[in-house]
């Protein structure tokens, strides 16, 4: 039988708690420890039924329990990510940053998980860096001569907890970071809006990438290979408007629906990134098996 990854998690808000009931699901990890600051929280409560051991100590409990962990998911906010990763250095724990603090090394599952080889601070981006980087770095390898690229991600004002409140200037800053270094294109605007509707809305991303020349039948079979590879690890994945040239500008809606493992189907933009960050865990899992790093 397969030894489990032992992980743990930092940080116990709605991403929190979500990759906790990922991690519970899968067949490669395990949950060492759920590390808050309030045993109150409904995060912590939930955990609780779960018998999952727990601390409210934040990052003293790493430092306290260093010895238990081999990876842990870092789901606070970006400044204190920048506080939490010497600390994971120093206790050669790999750390998964689900906040946009961009210190560690920008992954996208469907593009280049490979990349995760040796890291021990790699980098989630954002959930609308997942949602869109794939299909953007898609059609810039078949389309050559990209002078912009702009995404709007639109999620339900319920799935945006005081995290991803707290961290929108560097949502902004680390998702536009991100498409430039995967596309190659230096020109990009990255913008979110919360959508207060009830019933709450899927989180919905569209693409537009301006471009002089094109070949839509190959951007279409582009879009529609890396959607595959996506809907491998989020299930929830699909496209709902097509690839279509207009005016110069090539146009395409993403749709988001998640899983539902804790969070409301609706909360796609949550879920998303944890999947991502699922996927990694456990290549990472499966990888210190096949060297007997356990």
């Amino acid at each position: 039988m397969q030894k489990k990854l032992r992980v743990g998690i930092i940080g116990t808000g709605n991403i929190g708690t979500d990759l906790l009931m990922k991690v519970i699901k899968s067949n490669f990890l395990e949950c060492t420890m759920f590390i808050g600051r309030n045993l109150q929280s409904k995060g912590m409560s939930k955990a609780l039924t779960l018998n999952v051991p727990l601390s409210d100590k934040g990052i003293d409990a790493v430092i306290e329990n260093h010895d238990k962990f081999d990876l842990i998911f870092d789901s606070t906010t970006a400044l204190s990510h920048l506080e939490h990763a010497p600390v994971f250095e120093k206790y050669n724990i790999i750390a998964i940053d689900m906040t946009p603090a961009k210190i560690g090394e920008f992954i996208v599952p469907a593009v280049n998980i490979e990349d995760i080889k040796s890291k021990k601070n790699i980098n989630m981006i954002t959930c609308g860096g997942q949602s869109s980087i794939p299909i953007a770095y898609s059609i810039s390898q078949v389309v050559n001569d990209i002078e912009y690229i702009e995404i709007v991600s639109t999620i339900s004002s319920k799935s945006a907890g005081p995290g991803t409140r707290a961290n929108v200037d560097e949502y902004i800053e680390t998702t536009e970071k991100a498409l430039s270094l995967f596309t190659g294109c230096k020109n990009i605007k990255a913008i979110i809006n919360l959508n207060p509707a009830i019933p709450s809305i899927d989180m919905q991303t569209t693409i537009y990438v301006k471009s002089k020349n094109h070949d839509i039948k190959k951007v279409k079979n582009a879009v529609n290979e890396m959607i595959t590879k996506i809907k491998r690890y989020v299930p929830g994945y699909s496209l709902i408007t097509e690839p279509k040239y207009i005016n110069g500008i090539i146009m395409l809606t993403i749709k988001v629906q998640g899983a539902g493992d804790y969070l409301p189907k609706y909360a796609g933009n949550l879920d998303i990134i944890n999947c991502a960050a699922i996927e990694v865990a456990e290549k990472i899992a499966k990888e210190f098996t096949t060297k007997g790093i356990n």
